[in-house]
Order: structure tokens, then sequence, then C-alpha cells
């Protein structure tokens, strides 16, 4: 899966057909004898973007207010403010749990763990695979929780991130 700033509408998009696969851009970095000549021809594929401008824009495209992704991320009002304003970089967890306040599918969700520098989720852990089933299955950050607990894992949102 390749993650790009679309040309159209400054958004960040998966897959789009015109796209080049991230591995053919890695290969062109590596035959490139100069970076200006590849960062001007794939200028468009680039992400430009902060994670709080992401994140506006997927409450804007969503059509969902912070105050409803605060109620369904069960994290604290004034923290989910400041990811959104940019003043707070978030733990990967927290991360996790606005991906559910803002009902994110699990394609998105992973394109923003990516975009944040976070590690994405991986179906081979069992605790990130609990996480992908329930983002898939649109559960609750509540609903993950309680799958999370009853297989001994640590639930979204405990103070030990």
């Amino acid at each position: 899966m390749n993650f790009t700033r679309g040309v159209s509408n400054g958004t960040i998009c998966a897959g789009d057909k015109n796209t080049p696969p991230t591995a053919e851009l890695v290969n062109e970095i590596k035959n490139t004898t100069n970076i200006e000549d590849y960062l001007g021809k794939n200028n468009e594929y680039l992400i430009t973007h902060s994670l709080s401008e992401h994140l506006n824009m997927l409450l804007s495209q969503k059509g969902i207010s912070r105050a409803d992704v605060v109620r369904d991320s069960m994290l604290d009002k004034s923290y989910v403010y400041q990811i959104f304003s940019g003043d707070k970089s978030p733990s990967r967890d927290k991360l996790i749990a606005i991906a559910f306040g803002l009902k994110l599918s699990d394609d998105e969700t992973q394109q923003m763990l990516k975009l944040s520098g976070n590690r994405e989720l991986y179906a081979k852990d069992k605790r990130d695979a609990i996480i992908l089933f329930s983002l898939h299955h649109k559960k609750s950050v509540f609903e993950t929780n309680e799958l999370l607990f009853q297989h001994g894992l640590t639930v979204l949102g405990t103070p030990k991130e």
C-alpha cells in the first residue's frame, strides 16, 4: 500500500491508480544521481502536510466534530483538542483511539499512523490484529478495549503509553 499527496485536492490518498507504487519511487531514489531531479519529477506524490492538518482534513471529510472524536475515542477533551491544533504529539495508542473517534477504516488508520511516524498496525502482532479486526468491523474503542482485555492485552488509553 502506498500513501501519496493527491494533486487535485492536496490530500493524502492511498493506492491512487495514477500513483506509482512506493517501491517504484524507492527504486527511483536509488537510481538517481540528483535528488533535485527526483523531487521535481515526483513532487505531486510527496506528503507535505502535518498530522494536525491531516486530522482536521479527516474531520471535514467525515463531517464530524472534535466533540464527536472526544466522545468516541474516550480520550480527554483538552488533549484531543491539543492534538488537532498541533500542540501535542500523540502516542501511537492515542492516535489509534482517535482513529476510532474519527470512524476511520483500517486503511485510513494505517495511513494516519504512517504519516505520524508511528509503526503501522501489524497483523502478526496479536494486539494489533485485534485492533485491525475492530477497525474493519467498525467496533467502538470501548468494544475494542473489551476484546483486548479478554485477551490479556493492554487496552487503549492506559497511562502506560
